[in-house]
Parts: C-alpha cells; sequence; structure tokens
C-alpha cells in the first residue's frame, strides 16, 4: 500500500466516523424531542390541556395527541425520502433537524388553554412526526452507505442507538422537572425541557454541516444524469411498484415499536399506579434506556456476523416470553424489581429487535429509491407499532378495570405478527448495496 493510498484510507476512516456521529447525535436531538413528548403525554398534558374532561378520558385524549405524530411519519418519509433520493441525503437531514428543534421549542410555548393549547399541540406534534419520518431513513442510510460491508449494520444502527440517547435524555429532563412542588411542575416547570431542545439543535446543525455526502448516492446521481430509464422513474413509484419488500418491512419492526410505545408510555404510567412514584418510573425507564444504546450497538454488531434476522427473531421471542413476567415486576411496587423489568422489556427484548432494524430495512432497496423505501417501511411500522398503541392499551386497561391482561395480551399478539412475516423475509447482511 503506496503513502497516498494510506492518506486516502485514514480520510475515508475519519469521514466514516464523523457520519457516524453526524447520525447518532442527529437521532439522539429528534428522539429527546419526539419521546420527551410521549413521556409528556403520560403525566403532563392530560392535567393541564384536557382539564374538562375526567383523569382516564384525558389520558387517552392526550395519547390521541400523541399519536398525531405517528400519523405524520410516514407522510415526512415520503417528502423527504423522494427529496433525499433525487437531490442528496445531506441536505434533507439538516431540514429535518431544523424542523423537529423548533416544533419541540414551539411546545413548551403553547399557552395552557384547553381547547387552543391542544390544536396547538396537535399541529406541532404533525410538524415532529413529519420531522422524524425524514430523519430516520436519512441518518440510517448515510453511515450505511459510507460503511464498509463488515460493519455496516453496527454503523446504521448507531442511528437507532440515538432513539435510547435522545429518550435517556428527555426522560432524565423531565424528571428533573417532575421533582418541582406538582402545582409549579404542571404550570411551567414541564416546558423547561422542550425549551432546552434549542441548545441540541444548534450543536446538531453545527456537526451535521461538516458531513459529505452519501458515496453510493453520488454515484447513483451521476448513473441517474447519464441514461433515461426505469432508474429515473420518481422513487416512490418504484417502491409502490413492487410493494412487497415495503409491506413486510414494516411488518416486521412493527414488534418493537408496541413494545418501545407500549412501556414508554403506559408502563411508566402502571409502575406509578402500582406503588412507586411517578419521579421512580421515569427513573426506571431513563436505566432502561441508558442500557438500550449500548444493547442496540451490541446486536447490530451481532447481525453483521449471523444476521439480521435471528437477532430480531430472538427480541420478538424473549418479548412473548417475557411479557407477564415484565408486567408483575413493573406493577411489584419495589424500585429494584421495577428497574428490572423495564430492563428486561426495552434494554433486552426491545434493543434486539431496534439493533439490526436500521440495517433490515434499508437493505430492502436500490440506491435510487433506498431513502423512500426505507424511511417508508420504517414508518409504516412506527405507526402500526406505535401510533395507536398508547390509546389502544390504556382502553384495554380501562375495559379490564386496570388489569394488565388484555394489555399483555396484545402485546404478544403483535410481537406474534412481527415474528411470522419475519420468516417471508429473506436474510439481507450480504446483499449488495451498490444495486440502483
Amino acid at each position: 500500500m503506496t503513502l497516498t493510498d494510506e492518506k486516502h484510507g485514514a480520510a475515508r476512516r475519519k469521514d466514516v466516523r464523523r457520519v457516524v456521529v453526524s447520525s447518532y447525535l442527529g437521532s439522539t436531538i429528534e428522539f429527546y424531542d419526539f419521546i420527551l413528548y410521549a413521556t409528556a403525554s403520560s403525566v403532563v398534558f392530560g392535567p393541564v390541556f384536557f382539564t374538562n374532561l375526567s383523569p382516564g378520558v384525558a389520558l387517552i385524549a392526550s395519547y390521541a395527541t400523541f399519536a398525531i405524530g405517528y400519523l405524520s411519519r410516514p407522510l415526512g418519509g415520503i417528502l423527504f425520502g423522494h427529496f433525499g433520493d433525487r437531490i442528496g441525503r445531506k441536505r434533507m437531514l439538516i431540514l429535518s433537524m431544523t424542523i423537529m428543534g423548533v416544533a419541540s421549542f414551539l411546545v413548551g410555548l403553547v399557552p395552557a388553554i384547553p381547547t387552543w393549547g391542544a390544536l396547538m399541540l396537535i399541529v406541532l406534534r404533525a410538524a415532529q412526526g413529519i420531522a422524524v419520518g425524514g430523519e430516520w431513513g436519512g441518518a440510517a442510510l448515510m453511515s450505511l452507505e459510507h460503511a464498509d460491508g463488515r460493519n455496516r449494520g453496527l454503523a446504521a444502527a448507531f442511528a437507532n442507538a440515538g432513539g435510547p440517547t435522545g429518550a435517556l435524555l428527555g426522560t432524565v429532563a423531565l424528571s428533573l422537572a417532575a421533582l418541582l412542588p406538582k402545582e409549579d411542575f404542571l404550570s411551567w416547570g414541564w416546558r423547561i425541557p422542550f425549551l432546552l431542545s434549542v441548545v441540541l439543535l444548534v450543536i446538531g446543525l453545527f456537526v451535521r454541516a461538516r458531513v459529505s455526502e452519501s458515496p453510493l448516492f453520488e454515484q447513483a446521481l451521476a448513473q441517474r444524469e447519464a441514461q433515461r430509464t426505469e432508474k429515473n422513474r420518481m422513487p416512490l413509484v418504484r417502491i409502490l411498484r413492487r410493494p412487497k419488500n415495503l409491506l413486510l418491512a414494516g411488518l416486521v419492526v412493527t414488534g418493537g415499536f408496541v413494545i418501545q410505545a407500549l412501556f414508554s408510555t403506559f408502563g411508566v404510567n402502571y409502575a406509578a399506579a402500582h406503588g412507586v412514584s411517578e419521579s421512580m418510573g421515569l427513573s426506571a425507564f431513563a436505566i432502561s434506556q441508558f442500557l438500550a444504546i449500548f444493547a442496540i450497538l451490541g446486536a447490530a454488531w451481532l447481525s453483521d456476523r449471523i444476521g439480521r434476522r435471528p437477532v430480531m427473531r430472538f427480541g420478538l421471542i424473549g418479548m412473548i416470553v417475557l411479557a407477564y413476567p415484565a408486567f408483575l415486576l413493573i406493577g411489584s411496587g419495589n424500585a429494584v424489581l421495577v428497574v428490572t423489568g423495564f430492563v428486561l422489556s426495552l434494554s433486552l427484548c426491545q434493543s434486539l429487535t431496534f439493533g439490526p432494524m436500521a440495517a433490515f430495512v434499508s437493505e430492502q432497496f436500490g440506491t435510487g429509491a433506498r431513502y423512500t423505501g426505507a424511511s417508508l417501511g420504517y414508518q409504516i411500522g412506527s405507526l402500526l407499532g406505535a401510533g395507536f398503541t398508547p390509546v389502544i392499551v390504556a382502553s384495554l386497561a380501562a375495559a379490564a378495570g386496570g388489569s394488565p391482561g388484555y394489555v399483555i395480551g396484545y402485546l404478544v399478539a403483535m410481537c406474534v405478527v412481527s415474528l411470522v412475516t419475519l420468516a417471508f423475509v429473506a436474510e439481507t447482511k450480504d446483499n449488495d448495496l451498490g444495486r440502483a
């Protein structure tokens, strides 16, 4: 190897590290904002914006505004995916981060007026959903398409590892605010974590502006400009003409999203209703998210060795087996056992499904439509698995008089759906990413 080759290799490794860090920070910021809203919907928005409703109905109404973010995520995937496949990943990632940061900052300024405040939340939540719909696909692809084949699953997983990091930061911020007297917390304290999102936004934009465009995208763009063929069709049209991969990928990842949404909202409430403080419930969730950062990366590394499907299968089967014991632990009223229940559910089972997810979904599609396909597949799974889960499980628990039996049944059923679908999807670990 010549000196020039060594310099080129060192420069490329530095570029890959910068891209991976950018993807990680970008997803951290996006999910700090997104999960912060999810947690606030459990403990704040009901008593603040739905004061004219009974507590149970107010909680369901609060979760309904949470669902708006998931309804708008596929739209974000389509919009950002289209332009990301046509003009570049980097520009869309900067735009998605900006939208998310501004929307979250504005949530912290929404006045506590029951009707108008709730309407403002819905609009801002929709903007958050559109931003996340565009962020994840681009962040995962930038890392995936810069990395070499041996470690591309691990590189792409940093986009997913940003999820629990953001959730951890958001939960810690809200937990600290919750230490205020309850009246002060509900009056103004809950707003502080949302307003602080502008600081993260500035940091994220600084890092993201320094990364290079995806080399695979640049190659595909050059090919597209050199010839007019099927490859020049709109990315969404190309995906929908052969929707099998899109639908299967969406159903496979649905189970992981059910786990995430159920335990981050209903799980926290369930713990608080069965003997631990609200702050302790949030702390247990935060601990599980901290451990999930490393578990997701470990699961992705393992998927680069043995395949995406086996690792995801372990996570789904694990959740099916552990669903009932996890609820026993979370509802025990003992702080250590509550933490254990969250760790088993989120740090272990969900991380095994999320670790390989970024690479698994992205590897289903060619470069020319990969941003659109990956974003839409992921967001279909998030909509089916997380968008309505908080409302569904809150309604199921109410119908069962507070018993978690129906909720556990729903969790198991959705994991079974993903597990069965996974059997019909081919392994993607060794797919050629250079195909257009």
